[in-house]
C-alpha cells in the first residue's frame, strides 16, 4: 500500500517568494499588523498598509524599510469606522488585481461609556465587524480578478466564550465593554465562515481564511521604535510567560502563513501549535460554534441592512 505523503513543512524563517504580488493589511501600522506587514515585505510583495493616520503609517513604513532592505510599502487611508469612505478608500489603491487582504485592524474599549462610529454603529461592532464586512464588498472586484486570491481575518480568544445576541448586535439595551468586544470579533469570525462557504457556492477560486494569532505580550516582542520600546527589565520579567504566550512578532505568523501558503484551505483556522496560544501556525478545526451556518445567515443579512454591502465573488 502506497504511503501518503506528508504536507510540506511550512518555516516561519523562510518564507516563499511573493514577487509581483499585492497585499493589503488593515491595521498595518501597529501591533500585530505591523508584523505582519514587516513579514510579507521581506517576501518581494508590495504591502499596503491600510491606517486612518498618515503621521503613524509613516513611522511603520520607515521601520520596515529599515528591517527590510528594498521593501515596497506605501500607505492607504482606511478609517473602517466611516462606511462612506471605503469606496473612495479602495479606489485611491488604483489596481486591478489584489492577491490578499488582511482584516487585523480592530478597536478594543475597556471601560463605559457606550460609543458610536459616525454611521451610528456601537464603535467595536462597526468597526471590527461591520467595516471589514463592507470592505470586503468594495475590493470583491480585485479579488475576484486575483486567481487564489486570500481575504484573511483575524480572530480572538475573546470570542471563544461569547455567542451573538442577534436581537442586539450592537449592544444597546446590556452594553458591557469586554463581552461587547468578544461579540465583535464573534461576529467577524462567524463573517469569514459564511464568507468561505459562499465562496466555495459560487465556485470562486479566492479563499476566504480564519487565523488565530494566540497570546501576545508587548513585553515578549522585539523592539520597533519608536512606536514600540521593550527594555531589558521588561523582557526579563515576562520571560516565564513566554512558556505559555508570545511576542506579537510570533502572533503575525498565523496570518502570514494564511497569505502565502498554497496548501491553506478555507475550511479550517490557522492558530499556533501549543494550545493555540503559542508556535509555528498549523490549522485545526474551527470552534464548534463557528459552525452554526443558521447564524451565521442571519448575522450576514443583518450586515446587508446595515452597511448596505453584500460581499459576493464570481467564479474564476
Amino acid at each position: 500500500m502506497p504511503s501518503v505523503p506528508k504536507a510540506p513543512h511550512w518555516d516561519v524563517h523562510r518564507l516563499p517568494r511573493a514577487d509581483g504580488k499585492t497585499f493589503l493589511i488593515t491595521g498595518g501600522n501597529a501591533g500585530i499588523g505591523y508584523f505582519v506587514a514587516e513579514q510579507l515585505a521581506a517576501t518581494g510583495a508590495t504591502v499596503v498598509l491600510g491606517s486612518r493616520d498618515p503621521a503613524k503609517a509613516a513611522t511603520a513604513m520607515a521601520s520596515i524599510a529599515s528591517y527590510v532592505p528594498g521593501a515596497k510599502v506605501r500607505h492607504l487611508p482606511l478609517d473602517l469606522a466611516d462606511l462612506g469612505s471605503l469606496r473612495p478608500s479602495v479606489g485611491a489603491l488604483r489596481l486591478d488585481r489584489l492577491d490578499a487582504v488582511v482584516h487585523n485592524a480592530g478597536v478594543a474599549l475597556d471601560h463605559p461609556p457606550r460609543r458610536e462610529t459616525g454611521d451610528g454603529h456601537e464603535l467595536m461592532f462597526g468597526t471590527n465587524h461591520l467595516g471589514h464586512f463592507a470592505l470586503t464588498h468594495f475590493l470583491a472586484p480585485l479579488l475576484s480578478a486575483t486567481p487564489g486570491s486570500r481575504i484573511v481575518t483575524t480572530g480572538s480568544f475573546a470570542a471563544k466564550t461569547e455567542r451573538l445576541d442577534l436581537g442586539d448586535l450592537q449592544s444597546e439595551r446590556d452594553y458591557r465593554p469586554k463581552r461587547t468586544y468578544g461579540r465583535s470579533k464573534l461576529a467577524q469570525m462567524l463573517f469569514a465562515v459564511e464568507l468561505g462557504r459562499r465562496l466555495r457556492a459560487a465556485g470562486s477560486s479566492t479563499l476566504s481564511v480564519l487565523v488565530h494569532p494566540g497570546g501576545a505580550l508587548d513585553s515578549l516582542t522585539p523592539s520597533r521604535p519608536p512606536f514600540h520600546v521593550r527594555t531589558a527589565g521588561d523582557r526579563v520579567r515576562h520571560l516565564p510567560l513566554g512558556l505559555v504566550v508570545q511576542g506579537k512578532d510570533a502572533a503575525a505568523w498565523p496570518a502570514v502563513r494564511a497569505v502565502l501558503d498554497p496548501d491553506v484551505r478555507g475550511d479550517r483556522m490557522v492558530s499556533p501549535r501549543a494550545f493555540g496560544l503559542r508556535g509555528a501556525p498549523r490549522a485545526e478545526p474551527f470552534w464548534d460554534h463557528l459552525a452554526d451556518p443558521a447564524t451565521a445567515a442571519r448575522l450576514w443579512a443583518a450586515s446587508c441592512n446595515l452597511t448596505g454591502c453584500d460581499p459576493a465573488f464570481a467564479a474564476v
